[in-house]
């Protein structure tokens, strides 16, 4: 229960932004392969969606934490999907990927995306979708590995807050 109620505490202490609306959520982007990607054909396992672009420092600085979390966890209970927020051609994008050595889906949703999963006020901004495909948390700025497993470990055993909804975001361990 010490252990609940310190992340509980951590989680609001450390960055509340905006709550999040937990209903469920999908969306549909090309992606750089030429596949198009459904947000709900990722149900049953956690999703971090992270909006970013290659002009971006903080964006750049968190990729390689979002690719160890993507192979750590993509064939058990959690996958990356990158939603590229630029106008940019596919082929520049998918070299600047292979330059980045990043394995996970990236996705061209372009400077301004039809569909959002909330607020995205700044670059990069992550949002951490539940096994049951809805959105329980935002992150604007980098996050890390650790971070989202704390809280993918934490959240079925948080207080609910806003009927059922935590308002908490994913904070960055130091």
């Amino acid at each position: 229960m010490k252990i609940l109620l310190t992340a509980a505490f951590l989680f609001l202490a450390l960055g509340i932004h905006h709550p999040v609306v937990a209903e469920e959520v999908d969306f549909s982007y090309p992606g750089i392969d030429g596949k198009l990607y459904k947000l709900s054909d990722y149900r049953g396992k956690w999703v971090l969606v992270n909006y970013w672009a290659t002009w971006c420092p903080p964006c750049l600085e968190e990729l390689p934490e979002l690719e160890i979390f993507h192979d750590n966890h993509k064939d058990k209970d959690a996958v990356v999907l990158g939603l590229n927020m630029e106008d940019i051609g596919a082929d520049r994008l998918r070299a600047f990927v292979e330059e980045q050595f990043l394995s996970f889906p990236i996705l061209m949703a372009g400077s301004r995306p039809k569909e959002m999963l909330g607020s995205v006020p700044g670059l990069p901004t992550s949002f951490l979708v539940s096994p049951e495909g809805k959105v329980v948390a935002r992150q604007v700025g980098p996050v890390d590995g650790k971070s989202i497993e704390t809280f993918m470990n934490n959240y079925y055993e948080m207080p609910e807050w806003n009927g059922g909804v935590p308002p908490f975001s994913i904070t960055t361990s130091d």
